[in-house]
């Protein structure tokens, strides 16, 4: 019984939505331009109609003799193709005027070919509009346009023709008309929601990147700011001892400095703990531009060819400047190896005065790094973690905008690829 009514109560739905409901957005939207072609070309098919469908219209027989169409019948004949310049955007009310000619046409004084109460161009834009608008509908409003239509067709052609084998035929063509509509919309709609779930699980996982990248640099910070914490707490309770013969207040106040510098470690490593779930917490300083020569030997011996430019005194340079220059590097470094083998890879640092700029650029052959396809779906991100998807971009940006720095990635002018980025050693609003 349930199950009944849950029917009938979707059954009376799908009516009262093919009646009186909004009309459908489009399976498949349209362009502006688009939508202006489709409204030129709807306005020549109207034209075309009104204008076929009146020359058509034969007025009524007076006496066995045949009078011309009056004005009104002319005007009924143009009237009833209408609905064709509103299928477009409103194809619910194109179907549902067009219907209401088919119920109401024959009650006037007008007569077509063959003897139906209907011209031909009238019937083939009721055919159109019903199926640019069954196609966004669902399966039960379709039935109901259907069925709503076969009852005015039903009814006037019972009354009227004597010889009902061409009315069978066109029932049985229309049925088959919207068995194929039912068949084609259900194909767009599951091709529209699967495109935009697709766009939905792109979404998600750039979010998830950006999340995953942003725990990864909170990680390294972690490591930075705990090392300096450890060496502050180090050298105050060192000092006393390093410095000979302290006053009492002196001893008290470095020894102060190192129990805040341990608290402030033990709050931190509280606090970010939860970023330390799938590794232990390391104190270890994180790699800096001192340490790019060895990272170039590594990718040297990988079989990359690269050269290093890079100043020999590196003053004043934070640490987490050097980590995002190092990991940039990195990266890029990674990526040449994968999208360009054999490409020879210059890799330049330059210091100036509020900021460093790194710049990777590779020769033909590939890109270092391609929007979308930075790694394969099996690669290591460049960090030394597997990651499953590519987010080498995305860590780039994330790192540089944490820096209030800037990046450019793009083609150069000989057909390589080129990352360049400018740190300032200050982060600036």
């Amino acid at each position: 019984m349930n199950r009944l009514q849950g029917w009938a109560r979707n059954a009376w739905r799908a009516l009262v939505r093919v009646l009186a409901g909004p009309n459908p957005e489009p399976v498949r939207p349209a362009s502006p331009r688009q939508r202006r072609a489709e409204y030129a070309a709807l306005v020549a098919a109207t034209i075309v109609s009104a204008a076929v469908n009146a020359t058509h219209v034969h007025g009524t027989t007076l006496g066995g003799a045949q009078r011309p169409p009056g004005t009104g019948q002319v005007l009924l004949a143009a009237v009833v193709v209408l609905p064709l310049v509103l299928v477009a955007m409103r194809p619910m009310l194109a179907w549902r005027i067009g219907w209401l000619a088919l119920l109401l046409s024959p009650l006037l004084p007008a007569a077509w070919w063959g003897g139906w109460p209907w011209g031909p161009p009238q019937m083939l834009v009721l055919l159109v509009t019903f199926c640019l608008a069954g196609v966004r509908q669902r399966r039960a409003a379709l039935w109901w346009m259907w069925a709503l239509t076969l009852i005015p067709w039903v009814w006037w052609l019972v009354r009227d023709i004597p010889n009902l084998n061409g009315p069978a035929g066109a029932t049985l063509v229309f049925t088959v008309v919207a068995v194929a509509v039912d068949s084609i919309g259900s194909r767009l709609r599951t091709q529209r929601a699967l495109a935009t779930q697709t766009v939905r699980t792109d979404a998600e996982r750039a979010r998830r990147a950006v999340l995953e990248e942003r725990t990864r640099i909170a990680r390294e910070l972690h490591d930075v700011v705990a090392h300096h914490l450890s060496l502050i707490a180090v050298q105050a309770e060192t000092a006393p001892f390093r410095l000979g013969e302290l006053p009492e207040p002196t001893r008290a106040e470095f020894a102060a400095m190192s129990g805040v510098a341990r608290e402030a470690l033990t709050e931190m490593r509280r606090l970010l703990g939860v970023l330390r779930q799938d590794q232990p917490a390391a104190l270890a300083p994180q790699p800096q531009l001192t340490d790019l020569p060895a990272l170039v030997d590594a990718a040297r011996r990988a079989g990359v060819t690269v050269c290093l430019s890079v100043p020999d005194e590196l003053g004043g340079v934070p640490a987490g400047v050097g980590v995002c220059a190092y990991r940039i590097v990195q990266e890029s470094l990674s990526n040449a190896g994968r999208h360009a083998p054999g490409a020879a890879v210059a890799v330049t640092v330059h210091q100036e005065a509020h900021a460093v700029q790194v710049r990777v650029a590779n020769d033909p052959g590939g890109s270092a790094v391609r929007p979308g396809h930075e790694h394969g779906p099996d690669s290591d991100d460049g960090y030394g973690h597997g990651s499953g998807h590519g987010h080498g971009l995305t860590g780039m940006r994330e790192r540089v905008a944490l820096l209030g720095g800037s990046l450019s990635t793009g083609p150069t002018p000989t057909g390589g690829f080129e990352v360049s980025a400018v740190l300032p050693l200050e982060k600036t609003g």
